[in-house]
């Protein structure tokens, strides 16, 4: 890999800017590959400009207006291209370390409203109940349509110990509720682990920060002590939105032989064309000046392995999962995941802003693009027992307006509208049972709250454990999915 790579931060980060982003810190070039500008435009922005601040009811801020204008532009581009003023540039800067104020959840934009994508474990929105797909409609008493994205985070951000009350939208229950939340400094352990079973260890990661694979590989030495003949892993990377792309490279190190390949990357610029293999050198990062795996066990280079992802696993969690995937390493279970397979690179316009524009594709070791399709599980399995009835209600990267196309798909508006399609007649189906539920029995559906990720109750975690031993697997009732494994 090329000595300018290693010193730039590569990160993949969805904590309350949308849905996961992988991203790339900076220097703005100083070069320019510009052809010449279309001078009509020009002029047209320009009269515009002259308009507005003439005639408009209330004067304009001159750099209000140009900011307005440049965020628009970019943010016209896909759901990950945004131009970051200096409070949301030092917001990013934050996330990457794993700490920062709010409260803790990783949101979207939906529809004019605002979408949970992941609460994060153990943070003031995750006590107080907010789930995946809850559509935010209200910050206090201010409605969230007619804001961007950034605005509506301003708000949900304050000093800690402060309250903000959200009102939500709960899809599958179809009601609205009020939320009070108490701001928090969010720290983030991004590593939990545990034995389910004298020989069966569990590592769940939450997000990829900076401190994750030193911690994984703290974790690994611990379970490998407990149990020095461990027969089967499971890594859960459900509801993960993203992180760092070292840790999701330094991550999958762990589990493939030394200089396997990760994930490459490509795009106009040739900094943009890059391939990621498991070695310190790719995973680097400034706070680690030793590799952490050093002395990894390994055993956890051949233990059995099934890692668990769904709709919210995102961005890192796919390049890990992809990886593990393709080198026939592990055995991916759970739901298709988000399927955002794009490459954003930061770059620092001045001392306090910067440019966070999608610059490449992101490619799993067999050359797969991700992109709105996801990462499909070898073996499809819900989270609930009796079905995911809320799959038809799921978003993913395909379904924002202005996603990037799969440029390995031939014809993506027509799988788009085939999904569409069953995605219609699933609710439509549903809609029919639901009818023939008494009042009682459907009350008791809504109130009905899944077990926490990683608990003994863990439906999926419990059809990982069987895999592992070899044990019937009950595999997914949802229609939507049990198509796309069908069509892999």
């Amino acid at each position: 890999m090329r000595t300018t790579i290693k010193h730039i931060s590569l990160i993949i980060i969805g904590l309350a800017f949308g849905a996961a982003a992988t991203v790339a810190f900076s220097q703005a070039s100083e070069k320019s590959a510009m052809s010449p500008l279309p001078l009509e435009q020009l002029r047209l922005l320009a009269q515009v400009f002259g308009q507005i601040k003439q005639e408009y009811v209330q004067p304009g801020d001159d750099e209000k207006l140009l900011t307005s204008a440049i965020k628009g532009m970019v943010s016209s581009l896909d759901p990950h291209s945004s131009y970051l003023d200096k409070e949301e540039f030092k917001e990013l800067q934050e996330q990457t370390r794993g700490r920062f104020a709010g409260l803790g959840i990783e949101i979207s934009q939906e529809d004019a409203l605002v979408k949970i994508i992941s609460p994060i474990e153990d943070t003031p929105a995750f006590h107080a109940g907010l789930r995946p797909g809850d559509l935010i409609i209200r910050v206090d008493d201010k409605p969230v349509r007619g804001m961007t994205l950034n605005q509506t985070v301003k708000r949900m951000r304050g000093v800690p110990g402060s309250k903000v009350t959200l009102t939500i939208f709960r899809k599958k229950e179809e009601r609205t509720f009020p939320v009070s939340i108490t701001r928090a400094e969010i720290r983030v352990q991004s590593v939990k682990s545990k034995m389910l079973e004298p020989d069966i260890a569990y590592i769940r990661i939450t997000s990829f920060q900076e401190r994750t694979v030193p911690d994984l590989a703290k974790k690994l030495h611990a379970l490998a002590k407990e149990s020095p003949n461990l027969k089967g892993l499971v890594l859960d990377l459900r509801n993960n939105g993203g992180g760092i792309l070292q840790s999701a490279v330094g991550v999958t190190a762990a589990f493939v032989p030394r200089n396997t390949i990760v994930v490459t990357t490509n795009g106009q610029m040739e900094d943009a064309k890059q391939r990621y293999k498991a070695n310190f050198d790719n995973y680097r990062l400034s706070a680690n000046q030793e590799d952490p795996l050093r002395d990894e066990n390994p055993i956890f280079k051949t233990v059995p392995m099934v890692v668990l992802v769904n709709a919210y696993s995102a961005s890192a969690s796919e390049i890990v999962a992809g990886a593990l995937q393709d080198s026939n390493r592990a055995l991916i279970m759970g739901k298709t995941t988000f399927g955002k397979g794009s490459v954003q690179t930061v770059r620092q316009l001045s001392a306090d802003t910067a440019l966070r524009l999608t610059t490449a594709y992101y490619y799993t070791p067999s050359g797969r693009s991700i992109q709105s399709t996801g990462i499909k599980p070898d073996v499809p399995v819900d989270q609930n027992p009796k079905g995911d009835l809320d799959d038809v209600l799921v978003t993913r990267e395909i379904d924002y307006q202005n996603h990037l196309r799969n440029t390995q798909t031939h014809d993506e508006q027509k799988e788009m509208d085939v999904r569409e399609t069953q995605r219609l007649e699933e609710m439509q189906r549903l809609e029919e049972e639901n009818e023939k539920k008494t009042p009682e029995q459907r009350k008791k559906e809504r109130e009905e709250k899944l077990p926490d990720l990683g608990s003994m109750e863990d439906f999926m975690l419990q059809q990982a454990v069987h895999q592992l031993k070899g044990e019937p697997v009950q595999r997914t009732k949802s229609r939507l999915e049990a198509n796309t494994a069908l069509s892999q």
